[in-house]
Formats: C-alpha cells, structure tokens, sequence
C-alpha cells in the first residue's frame, strides 16, 4: 500500500507541473514580452526616413511598450494567480472501470 501511495504522489506532483508549464498565460505573457523588447529596440534605433512615413509618430516604439506592458502584465497574472490543480475526486481514487 505504501508503494502506490508513492507511486500516485508522484504523478500528482507531475500532473501539477506539467498545468504550470503549460499554462496558456506563460506562453501569451513570454512571446509578448520577448516581441516587445524587439519591437521596441527597433523603435528606439528608428531612422528619419521611417519616421517621415510615419508622419513623425513612433509606432515601433508604442507598439513595443504597449506589447510590453501586455506581456508583462500576464506574466504577473499567473505568478499572483497560479494555477489550482482540483484534488482528485471519488471516481479518480476508485481506478479504472473494467
């Protein structure tokens, strides 16, 4: 009986794991950060031609803050929010129906 006590701790524990690095917020919040900071380094090293088209507003640097901001916002909703695995119900300890 203490083996299978074992062996179903540890697959709560991977379950558990695997709901965090899978958690829709962490992909949303990384590539919007990392496509921020590019964005915005591109806006900050912007050519007179560019801003020109543009009619003199910056957008590669306000889009890239703006993406930024987004990014960094989900990234801190799932750090202060972390996903709640639900304790396993009767039907889940029970096993397997034949």
């Amino acid at each position: 009986m203490s083996d299978l006590h074992k062996e179903v701790s540890e697959l709560e524990g991977r379950s558990a794991t695997a709901a965090r690095l899978f958690d829709i917020r962490l992909i949303i919040g990384g590539l919007f950060t990392l496509y921020g900071v590019i964005v915005t380094v591109a806006g900050i090293f912007v050519s007179d031609a560019d801003m020109k088209k543009a009619e003199d507003v910056n957008i590669n640097l306000w889009t890239g803050l703006a993406m930024l901001a987004l990014g960094l916002f989900f990234l801190g909703w799932m750090k202060l929010r972390p996903v709640e695995i639900p304790p396993p119900s009767a039907a889940d300890a029970a096993g397997p129906e034949k």
